[in-house]
This record gives structure tokens, C-alpha cells and sequence, in this order.
């Protein structure tokens, strides 16, 4: 049965050549890999539906082969990888460098579900459970994304957001725009002081203009971004027992936009 989430064929084609392939052999011990489509397919059905595993149709197989995928995938790093590649053939499409020079920070507080896991209390928003940390580059794209407690402030936020940035192997921003939340001299001076591809960048403090809703130019992008993943509905809470799994979860949904666009 086909699904409405299901991968176009063209889409599938961009995106199978980058997921890890099966070392099993004919002759070899052991199960049989299963199709790697149908858990894409299976993934995304429950990335866009927002249901529970134990819900997933036995069309895309058993839900505990397509959550164990995800998972171990997701303790590899493979999605981040996977979205890595796909941000830059992207911004090459689009006729932008592969690597941006300019990126916008900003974090989402979420509700969470049932866990008790890395759950903490956001005095601002007066929201419980986790914050969403994601740096964007100027098309609204996802560089990094780290999920922390809620209690986690926004400057902490940045650091650890830019010791990913710094863990990719990244040089190229010199640029990052930021709320008035991550404003004041020592995390201007911790930047300039973490390391080498960190101290040419210059971060700039938006302020927002007036009373009420107002779009900010800078800014705005990265707020598109948190729109484009609550079209997933399993973003609109935070499900995920580990919060490694809930950046997981992010990198597909970025990653899925991406394989759509270049499809």
C-alpha cells in the first residue's frame, strides 16, 4: 500500500546512494537486511503523522526493525551526515557556496510527552520540557541542533551549538544574528576565545522594533525554520525518550525538505 509520506521514486534515488549500506552476504549468518526504503518510508510516516511506533502500518515491516534502524542510525550520526551533504548540494543549486558565511541562532521551548529524561522548566516561556538550539544558515537551513532541558539558557545554547559547528570541521561563518536572549560581553568574549574558527565570527544582536508582531529581517529565517518542522506533527511535542534521538528526528525532518527541493 502506498502512503501519502511515502519517498518518490526520484527522491529515493537521490537519498539511498547516501545511506549506510549492509555488510550481509548470501551465505552469511544472521538475518537478512530489510528493504532500506521501506524504513525511510516507515520513518517519515511516522515523522509526519507524529503516531506512536507500536502504530506503525506492517506495511513498512515490524516497528521494532524500523525504530532499531532509527536509533542506531541516530547513535551513528548517519542523519546528521545525510543532512550535512544534502545542505550543500542545496545551497549549490541554488547558486549559494557550500559552505554559508552567514547563520542566525535561535531556540524553541517544546513540551514534552511522558519523559522524565533531560526535562527542565523555561521561566521565559513558562513551558516544560526541552528547548530546540538550531542554527540556520541564511536560507533557513539547518547547520546544527541541539535539544537540551528547557532549564538550558541561550547562551549555553550557542556554546554548545558552536562546539558542533566546530566538530564538523567548519570555518566559513563570520557572521551569526541573535536575539537580545544571547546578548552581553562574555559570550562575545568566550567565542573569540573557544577557538580558531570561531574567533573571526561577529555575532549581532537583532532588537526587535516596537510593540507586537513584527517581521525582522535577520531573524525571520530562522523562525521560518521552526515552522517548516511543526509541519511534522511528531514536533509538536518533544516524544523522545533520549535527546539524541529528538535531534535525530530534526535532521530527517531537515533532510527530507532538502531531498524534496533538490528532487
Amino acid at each position: 500500500m502506498d502512503y501519502p509520506t511515502d519517498l518518490t521514486d526520484t527522491q529515493w534515488e537521490i537519498l539511498s546512494p547516501v545511506l549506510p549500506a549492509s555488510k550481509w552476504q548470501p551465505g552469511n549468518r544472521g538475518r537478512p537486511p530489510v528493504n532500506r526504503r521501506l524504513i525511510m518510508n516507515g520513518l517519515l510516516y511516522v515523522l509526519t503523522t507524529g503516531c506512536q511506533w507500536r502504530m506503525v502500518p506492517k506495511d513498512f515491516g515490524c516497528w521494532q526493525t524500523v525504530y532499531g534502524y532509527f536509533n542506531s542510525w541516530s547513535q551513528q550520526g548517519v542523519w546528521e551526515t545525510i543532512m550535512d551533504t544534502f545542505r550543500k548540494c542545496y545551497r549549490e543549486k541554488v547558486g549559494r557556496k557550500a559552505d554559508p558565511s552567514a547563520g542566525c541562532i535561535d531556540s524553541q521551548s517544546i513540551k514534552t510527552h511522558t519523559q522524565g529524561i533531560h526535562v527542565g522548566f523555561d521561566g521565559g516561556k513558562k513551558v516544560k520540557g526541552r528547548k530546540r538550539h538550531i542554527l540556520v544558515d541564511t536560507l533557513g537551513i539547518i547547520i546544527c541542533v541541539v535539544v537540551t532541558s528547557a532549564a538550558v539558557g541561550e547562551r549555553e545554547g550557542l556554546k554548545q551549538l558552536l562546539k558542533g559547528y566546530v566538530a564538523k570541521g567548519m570555518t566559513s561563518l563570520l557572521k551569526i544574528w541573535l536575539d537580545s536572549g544571547y546578548s552581553g560581553t562574555p559570550i562575545i568574549d568566550w567565542v573569540k576565545d573557544f577557538h580558531q574558527a570561531t574567533r573571526e565570527i561577529i555575532l549581532e544582536v537583532v532588537e526587535r522594533a516596537g510593540k507586537g508582531f513584527n517581521v525582522i529581517k535577520q531573524r525571520w529565517v530562522v523562525e521560518r525554520t521552526f515552522s517548516w518542522l511543526i509541519n511534522y506533527r511528531r514536533h509538536a511535542k518533544d516524544y523522545e525518550v533520549l535527546t539524541k534521538n529528538s535531534e535525530a528526528m530534526i535532521q530527517i525532518a531537515m533532510l527530507h525538505i532538502l531531498v524534496r527541493r533538490i528532487a
